[in-house]
C-alpha cells in the first residue's frame, strides 16, 4: 500500500526565493530558517469559553494590558505555561501581534495557553470580577506585596507595559495593588521578570494556603 503524503489545496503554491528575498516578506527581526508560509490567523478564543469548564476557585488568569513587545509578551507566555495560568488577556488593540517573533519567544506556549483578545481590558476585569475573581493590579508603589494580598480562589494578576505601567482606570478596577519586594538597587523589572516572579509567589501562597 502506498503512503499518503500531506493533501495540499489545488491552488497550493510553492516559490523558490533566496534568504534575503524571504527577509523582505517577514516581520522586522523574525527569525526564519529560508522558509515563509502565508497563514491564516489562529481561531478567535472567548473568555467565557475557555473558563466554563475548569474548577471554580481554581482558576488563574494573567492580563497584560497594552504590552506591545512581543518578546516580552511570548517570556510571559512561556512563565504562564510553566506555571499553570489558565489564559492569558490582551487587548485586541495596543498588544503584541500574533507573530512569528511572539510564538519564537513563547518556544511553544502559544500552544498551550489560550490567548484571549478583548475589546476593553477595564470591562473585562468588571465581567471577571463577577465570575469572583481577585483581581491583582501588580505596580511598583503598592503599600503592600503580593504575598500580603494573594488569597485563595479565582485569581486575574494584572501586568502593565514597562514605563507606563498599568492604566489609571484598569489599576481603579482592580480589587487590590501588590508590589514586588525589592531592595531599592533597581527601580523596577522587567515585565517577563516580573510576571515570572509574580506566579511564582502566586504558586506558593497557593499551597501554603491549602
Amino acid at each position: 500500500m502506498a503512503e499518503l503524503g500531506p493533501v495540499l489545496p489545488e491552488d497550493f503554491s510553492v516559490e523558490q526565493a533566496n534568504a534575503e528575498a524571504i527577509s523582505k516578506l517577514v516581520p522586522p527581526g523574525a527569525v526564519h530558517q529560508g522558509i515563509a508560509l502565508l497563514c491564516e490567523p489562529l481561531n478567535a478564543i472567548y473568555l467565557e469559553q475557555t473558563l466554563k469548564n475548569l474548577p471554580a476557585g481554581q482558576r488563574l488568569v494573567v492580563v497584560l494590558d497594552q504590552i506591545t513587545d512581543p518578546h516580552n509578551e511570548g517570556a510571559i507566555l512561556r512563565t504562564a505555561a510553566a506555571f499553570g495560568v489558565d489564559a492569558i488577556i490582551v487587548q485586541n488593540r495596543h498588544a503584541a501581534p500574533e507573530s512569528g517573533a511572539l510564538a519564537k519567544a513563547a518556544s511553544g506556549a502559544l500552544d498551550i495557553v489560550p490567548r484571549i483578545s478583548v475589546v476593553n481590558i477595564t470591562r473585562t476585569l468588571k465581567d471577571l470580577g463577577q465570575m469572583n475573581f481577585w483581581r491583582i493590579a501588580l505596580t511598583g508603589d503598592a503599600e503592600q506585596n503580593l504575598k500580603q494580598v494573594a488569597r485563595k480562589g479565582n485569581i486575574a494578576i494584572v501586568l502593565g507595559a514597562e514605563g507606563a505601567g498599568i492604566r489609571r482606570l484598569v489599576r481603579k478596577t482592580c480589587d487590590v495593588s501588590a508590589a514586588i519586594p525589592m531592595n531599592g538597587t533597581m527601580a523596577s523589572l522587567n515585565v517577563s521578570n516580573a510576571a515570572a516572579i509574580a506566579l511564582y509567589e502566586l504558586g506558593r501562597t497557593k499551597i501554603d494556603v491549602d
